[in-house]
C-alpha cells in the first residue's frame, strides 16, 4: 500500500455502537496490514466495550470533498427540498434516524 512509513499504513477507525444505527469515526491508528489495524482498533478504541462492529479503512482509500469547494459542490443540492429530512415525517416508533 502506499504511504506506509516505519509506523506502517495509517488507518481510519469507525465504530458502530450499537446495530441499527451507523458507524462513527472514531479516529486514527498507524498498523502495517488491515488485520493488526483491526485488533489495534479493538484495543484502542473499545476499551470499554463501546462497540459491536468495528472498520478500518486505509486513508489513503478514502477520497473527500474540498472544504474550499464546499458552495459549488453542495449547490446542486439546494433546489431539490425533498432530500431534507423536515420534508418527511417520521413514524412514531422508529429507533436511530
Amino acid at each position: 500500500m502506499e504511504n506506509q512509513s516505519n509506523q506502517g499504513i495509517l488507518w481510519e477507525v469507525f465504530i458502530q455502537a450499537n446495530a441499527g444505527i451507523p458507524h462513527k469515526h472514531a479516529g486514527s491508528l498507524h498498523a502495517p496490514d488491515a488485520k493488526i489495524a483491526l485488533m489495534n482498533a479493538r484495543d484502542v478504541y473499545t476499551r470499554r466495550s463501546e462497540g459491536m462492529s468495528i472498520w478500518v479503512v486505509p486513508s489513503n482509500a478514502i477520497t473527500a470533498s474540498s472544504p474550499e469547494e464546499a458552495g459549488s459542490f453542495f449547490e446542486p443540492s439546494n433546489d431539490k427540498p425533498y432530500r431534507h429530512p423536515t420534508f418527511y415525517k417520521v413514524p412514531e416508533g422508529v429507533k436511530y434516524l
